[in-house]
């Protein structure tokens, strides 16, 4: 990374929370501030496609202007902008006058804690919506996807992938080799599954599908067991 891209991250941070993508600003002029936003997202447009992103802007005073250009940019690059968390009055008017959201929800302790527990917020990316057809999505972390992996559609993990919907589509998660990475689905019926080098054949559609993780077994094949407390049925 050269001493620019270091600037402009040092400007900007982007971690995954449960409604999308948080993007928070160090104090700086605003245009320094969205040049920073633009270059992380032109950099890893792969990452962002889709993507329903926050932003948090401190005392930053912005006017309609400003979100407009900015929220029109975004739209052009198929992300959308959707809050603008601030400490000035005037941008939290101003947020609420385009209709976009001044609060970020936390997700309460009972909702899927058990399956997120193990995923560290700043790495993980959050994909609220289905994943169609033709959409390649890699990530250099743990990818979570509330919607389904339409036929067609591969997702690419160092970390762990889970979607809560139903697969139909290509995982691979430990990409780089991480034999311990896992895929966790509610309807696990990929065309392919991958974890680091070991890949499973095609998963029959089930008749009655239920919550399945996928992993690397004792005697190192990749094979899929319910996922369910007390239940161990195996499917390779």
């Amino acid at each position: 990374m050269n001493a620019f891209m270091e600037s402009t991250s040092s400007i900007v941070q982007i971690k995954g929370i449960r409604d999308g993508l948080l993007a928070t600003f160090a104090d700086a002029d605003w245009s320094d501030q969205r040049d920073a936003l633009m270059l992380q997202i032109t950099e890893r447009s792969t990452f962002f496609q889709g993507a329903r992103l926050a932003m948090d802007v401190g005392s930053q005073v912005l006017k309609v202007n400003d979100l407009v250009d900015l929220r029109d940019w975004l739209s052009e690059r198929n992300i959308t902008l959707w809050a603008v968390v601030s400490e000035s009055p005037t941008t939290e008017t101003t947020a609420q006058l385009l209709g976009l959201a001044t609060r970020i929800s936390k997700p309460r302790p009972e909702e899927a804690r058990h399956v997120l527990e193990s995923i560290p917020e700043d790495s993980a990316l959050f994909v609220a919506k289905t994943v169609r057809s033709g959409t390649r999505i890699e990530y250099p972390g743990h990818v979570v996807v509330y919607g389904d992996v339409n036929p067609g559609a591969e997702i690419i993990a160092e970390g762990n992938v889970i979607v809560w919907g139903r697969v139909r589509g290509v995982i691979h998660a430990g990409a780089k080799g991480n034999r311990e990475a896992f895929i966790c689905a509610l309807d696990l019926s990929a065309n392919q599954l991958r974890i680091a080098d070991e890949v499973s054949a095609m998963l029959k559609p089930q008749k009655d599908p239920r919550p399945e993780v996928a992993s690397i077994n004792h005697e190192g094949k990749l094979q899929a067991e319910l996922w369910s407390p007390g239940e161990t049925t195996t499917r390779k």
